[in-house]
């Protein structure tokens, strides 16, 4: 023993402190770790830890729905599912794409595109990948919940609307918000959201719209939910009440079937818009879920253009129809005197131009005053007070009486129209105005552009003395806005009696009168070419370039009630193509009016088809006023 501590190995003293100092620093690396891990970065690894087991599930919000006047369901929501990438765990989403590629079908370039977009959205935020889950989507992701967490199905609502297009352009379509939209928003948007995008989704976006809700849970190794922790329920969008009223609706899109153009009928006492059709129009259901990038371009290159609403967007002349307007600023401004006339003989010259009346093969009307003027539509009378009125008169009344401005009815994408006037083409055209242009001015042909809505707007405030109703499809909306021009009682009076004489009286309108219904109207046949022209055209080109056909009328011949604007894109004749369509409106008013003075509900013609998902009614059969026989639908629909 002596023997072994007399030939021990000591440590020299340095090497002895050396080591020691270097165990105290590694302690105090060790403490100092950890302190920074447990105080410094504590929250920063506590949500990290969380993150590992919460898992935040989004609550979509359904959003509300649209009612007709009456209360019944004209846009609703159907619940279905929708496919999520949730990208807690980055490395578990690249690990699993191949295989939800292969799974879902969707091709993996485009899922790898998907991430990367999504790489500056927060991490708890999941990807949509299938806006409308198949049943085969939702088998495979309950087939693979453990071996594919990064998955999860939540269920939406997705909105329901009429189908065939029918009050497609009124209601609009919804759709997922873009970059530039989330842009614009000031926060209020995220992506996956899904918006208005149209029609009254995107003008009372904001009141259809509901609040998303998230729900907590708590998930396990596999992603699979082993319990919950909280959750904020969605609060669902408010519905909305519009003017519309369904029977109306469905009248008027039945009369257009089969045609291009429009018919808008409104309340002149009120501004309410009662029936908006426009054809043709796309199945706003497509726009429900994932437009497909070709049908999306079928429809935008379609040459019919279904996704324009001719109600407020078809700028066109008004032919004839723009005589009242005429007759206004002939009788207010007393520049002709009210007995006027002149001789019809089917052709006049003016500035060295012959121009035509439309009945110049027949010899013309003879001698014209301003009431048979209108009850013939002569273009030979109107030539001659345009002449005498001047475009500067001309344009100040058309504007006066709402031409060529927005009537600002709540629908987004209203256009103005325009009037002409000397003043427009020096600035727009750099060209002056020559007298010559004022003799088509006359009759509503030239530069002259209206919406259908604008001359209902325009002939149903002259209807009422003046007043002028801001058109609007949100019932109860308050205040309406008006706009009064002063006309005489005299100039009112004359008007309406010659209005009531081009349908009762053997007008250009007499064969759409109504047995005791004071049915008044105008009807208006718009050139789109001139006569030589149309000569040097044949085939589907002389189709495109056919006259167009327009008809407003509006009853009862006092303080209407109902005024309608119909516009048959190449129809040729208002009096054969517009006329019929507004008559099947106002009648259909009358009829729904007279049943419900007996307290019945609906009037349905017969050969008005309801959409293919209508619910059964009951039907019993009664006989009409006059005309063809109508159904009474007994009882009030849940939704078209």
């Amino acid at each position: 023993m002596a023997y072994w501590f007399e030939n021990e190995h000591r440590l020299p003293g340095s090497r002895l402190a050396f080591v020691s100092y270097l165990i105290v620093g590694v302690t105090l690396l060790f403490l100092l770790g950890f302190w920074k891990l447990q105080v410094v970065e504590s929250d920063y690894y506590s949500e990290l830890a969380e993150r590992n087991r919460i898992r935040t599930i989004p609550l979509i919000a359904a959003r509300g729905r649209m009612l007709d006047r009456e209360g019944r369901v004209l846009v609703d929501n159907y619940p279905s599912f929708s496919v999520l990438l949730l990208r807690d765990d980055e490395t578990e989403v690249e690990r699993s794409l191949p295989e939800v590629s292969a799974g879902l079908g969707i091709p993996l370039e485009e899922l790898q595109a998907q991430v990367e977009a999504a790489r500056k959205m927060p991490r708890f935020q999941p990807i949509v990948l299938k806006p409308e889950a198949s049943p085969a989507d939702i088998a495979f992701i309950e087939a693979h919940r453990a071996d594919l967490p990064a998955l999860e199905l939540i269920m939406v609502h997705r909105r329901r609307y009429p189908r065939d297009g029918f009050l497609a352009h009124v209601a609009g379509y919804v759709g997922e918000v873009s970059d530039l939209e989330i842009e614009r928003s000031n926060g209020r948007y995220r992506p996956g959201n899904i918006i208005g995008k149209s029609g009254l989704e995107r003008q009372y976006n904001s009141v259809l719209m509901g609040t998303d809700g998230l729900r907590r849970v708590i998930v396990n190794s596999l992603g699979r939910e082993v319990g919950r922790l909280d959750q904020k329920e969605a609060i669902p969008g408010k519905p909305i009440q519009l003017t519309i009223d369904y029977d109306l609706q469905v009248v008027a899109e039945a009369a257009l079937a089969g045609q291009k153009g429009a018919v808008v009928a409104l309340d002149p006492r009120t501004g309410e818009v009662l029936a908006m059709a426009s054809h043709p129009a796309p199945d706003s259901n497509i726009f429900a879920v994932r437009v497909p990038r070709e049908q999306w371009r079928e429809l935008n290159e379609d040459l019919d253009r279904p996704l324009l609403n001719r109600a407020i967007q078809a700028q066109l002349a008004p032919g004839s129809v723009f005589k009242i307007v005429m007759a206004v600023a002939m009788l207010e401004s007393k520049a002709i005197p009210e007995d006027f006339t002149v001789f019809c003989s089917g052709i006049a010259d003016f500035y060295g131009r012959p121009f035509r009346c439309h009945v110049y093969k027949k010899g013309g009307h003879g001698v014209v005053g301003l009431h048979r003027g209108i009850v013939q539509s002569c273009d030979i009378f109107f030539y001659n007070v345009g002449k005498r009125l001047g475009i500067h008169r001309i344009a100040y009344y058309s504007t006066a009486l709402g031409l060529g401005q927005k009537t600002g009815i709540d629908l987004p994408g209203e256009e103005a129209g325009l009037v002409p006037s000397s003043e427009w083409k020096r600035r727009v055209l750099k060209q002056k105005w020559y007298p010559g242009e004022t003799i088509s001015v006359a009759i509503g042909q030239g530069a002259t552009m209206t919406t259908p809505l604008q001359l209902a707007h325009t002939i149903g405030g002259i209807a009422m003395g003046g007043v002028f109703k801001q058109p609007h499809l949100l019932l109860n909306r308050g205040n309406v806005a008006e706009t009064r021009f002063p006309l005489s009682e005299a100039t009112t009076a004359k008007l309406t009696q010659a209005m009531f004489g081009v349908v009762n009286e053997g007008g250009t309108a007499a064969s759409v009168r109504l047995e005791g219904i004071e049915f008044c109207g105008k009807t208006g046949t718009a050139q789109l070419i001139s006569a030589e022209g149309m000569k040097k055209v044949a085939g589907k080109a002389a189709k495109r370039l056919t006259d167009n056909a327009w008809f407003v009328g509006y009853a009862p011949r006092t303080r209407p009630e109902i005024v309608v604007a119909a516009l048959v894109e190449h129809g040729e004749h208002g009096s054969t193509a517009a006329a019929p369509v507004a008559r099947d409106i106002i009648k259909a008013y009358y009829e729904k009016k007279s049943a419900r003075s007996k307290q019945q509900f609906t009037v349905q013609y017969k050969f008005h088809e309801l959409p293919a998902d209508a619910p059964t009614v009951e039907r019993r059969s009664v006989p009409a006023s006059q005309g063809a026989p109508v159904e009474l639908l007994a009882g009030r629909r849940n939704r078209p």
